[in-house]
């Protein structure tokens, strides 16, 4: 099997291979950033650090290009960690096992650490190519870009000093984005007096667990019609409790807020007596949801086992009917696509994660984005509406944003006619869904001329993410010209 490394361009490979075998959770980074602070000293490079953690390398012009102004070259260092439910990995001290599949590298039951760990490896190797003539490069790496965007919004001062920026934190190679959407987090928490749960041998106790899904990124991958985790398993609880007495015990499902959750699982009970219809019950609900998510989700697994755990509290049932009503009601998915730009979703919502951290409370995390601030707010509000109704407490994040597409602008101009130039092709020029940095460095910098560009990835945000090892060579000399001639 050919090792990463090997793969061409290697001064991109390499890198990346390297980059792989660096621990950077969002908001641990920790490692990365010793990693790319050593990288510069390797390599006699200018570097500065801001007190949120965020660095930039300097590349010094070419000789004849002194005079002009810098190009920023941009990504984040910080990646996802999602896993496979029987792998085990630390993400804070492992590195991922990363492979050669055929025309893609992909990882071992975990996310890869491409989005945006290729990004990271192109940057570098421009600053340490030798052959490249271009002006200065200032190579921004930002912290926290997954979690919560705080690195680039709080982006010291003085750490740039060019106007026009590349961001390689896209993933669909031939395609130049000009404008993403703003994001903002919806947060509720349910209390609740915990009582005893029910005992044996009135009641029995199962596992109730699905798996399997697709999951994705909750931006890129929201109109696909990927299958909710934490939607299709409170559908089963709420059926077998309204139909067959079940008792809640406890609600585990999804984990980070830009992913669309692949997996939940529940512990409950049911009265003794109403086994056998429940279990009939569930294998025809579960056999439904299957066909409805036949051409989306072909490995979806909804499983419904007997469990030997018995817990010392279950939720009340006020509790518990507040839970899987405001579950069933809140909206998931895909709320507008937008008229300025076809075929671009507008507006959207993710039910993320169903947590209980301790006993007594019930954190439900969602995510909202929007190219449309005052749609944004509203999608919110309307979520946050829908919490209140159940008696929980609500509150927002502060959010972050969009980037409004000017396709007029000299960069955007520039970079398509390299690109039909090389490949004998026009670029797709085109807004995304997912959140970027960009319009978080136009606070700072609003005279900033930008694009977003990167090779293809795929199943971003979960453990089937991918990377072209094609599109990685294409960006690769694509971005090489960008520096030379932009």
């Amino acid at each position: 099997m050919k090792k990463i490394a090997e793969l061409e361009p290697r001064i991109v490979w390499k890198i990346f291979e390297e980059i792989t075998r660096v621990p950077r959770p969002s908001k641990k980074e920790v490692k990365i950033q010793a990693f790319i602070e050593s990288f510069a000293d390797a390599h006699a490079l200018e570097r500065k650090r801001d007190v949120k953690g965020n660095i930039v390398i300097v590349r010094p012009a070419s000789p004849g290009r002194e005079d002009e102004p810098a190009l920023i070259l941009q990504s984040h260092m910080d990646m996802v960690c999602e896993k496979d439910s029987d792998i085990r990995i630390d993400f804070e001290n492992d590195p991922i096992e990363a492979y050669v599949d055929g025309e893609w590298v992909k990882a071992r039951g975990t996310t890869l650490g491409a989005d945006c760990g290729i990004g990271m490896a192109l940057q570098m190797a421009v600053l340490i190519d030798p052959e490249l003539h271009g002006p200065k490069i200032e190579a921004l790496f930002t912290v926290d870009e997954e979690q919560g965007l705080t690195g680039a919004m709080n982006l010291g001062e003085g750490m740039l000093t060019g106007n026009r920026m590349i961001n390689l934190d896209s993933e669909d190679e031939g395609e130049i984005f000009i404008g993403c959407a703003g994001g903002i987090d919806t947060v509720a928490t349910l209390t609740y007096a915990p009582e005893p749960a029910p005992s044996t041998p009135d009641y029995e106790y199962y596992t109730i667990e699905v798996s399997g899904l697709h999951g994705g990124h909750s931006g890129d991958d929201i109109e696909k019609g990927f299958a909710n985790s934490n939607k299709v398993l409170n559908r089963i609880l709420w059926n077998l409790a309204r139909k067959h007495g079940l008792r809640l015990s406890r609600f585990d499902g999804g984990n980070l807020r830009n992913a669309i959750p692949r997996e939940a699982r529940a512990l409950a009970a049911l009265p003794a007596g109403q086994v056998a219809a429940a279990g009939t019950a569930f294998r025809t609900l579960a056999d439904e949801i299957i066909r409805e998510f036949a051409y989306t989700e072909t490995s979806m697994r909804i499983t419904f086992e007997p469990s030997a755990e018995r817990p010392v509290h279950a939720l009340p049932a006020d509790a518990q009917s507040r839970l899987l009503q405001v579950l069933y009601a809140v909206p998931h998915g895909v709320m507008a696509m937008s008229f300025a730009m076809p075929g671009l979703v507008e507006t959207s919502t993710n039910l993320a994660s169903v947590k209980m951290p301790e006993e007594g409370r019930i954190v439900i995390t969602t995510s909202q984005r929007s190219s449309v601030e005052s749609a944004k707010r509203d999608i919110a509000d309307r979520v946050a509406a829908v919490f209140a109704l159940a008696g929980a407490e609500v509150r927002h994040t502060d959010g972050y944003p969009g980037w409004s597409p000017n396709p007029a602008s000299p960069l955007v101009r520039k970079s398509s006619a390299i690109y039909r130039e090389m490949f004998g092709r026009d670029p797709k020029v085109r807004a995304i869904h997912a959140g970027l940095e960009c319009g978080l460095f136009l606070t700072r910098y609003p005279e900033l001329d930008m694009i977003s560009t990167g090779p293809t990835l795929r199943g971003v945000h979960s453990p089937a993410e991918r990377v072209d090892i094609a599109s990685v060579g294409k960006v690769w000399e694509y971005l090489r010209r960008l520096v030379e001639e932009v």
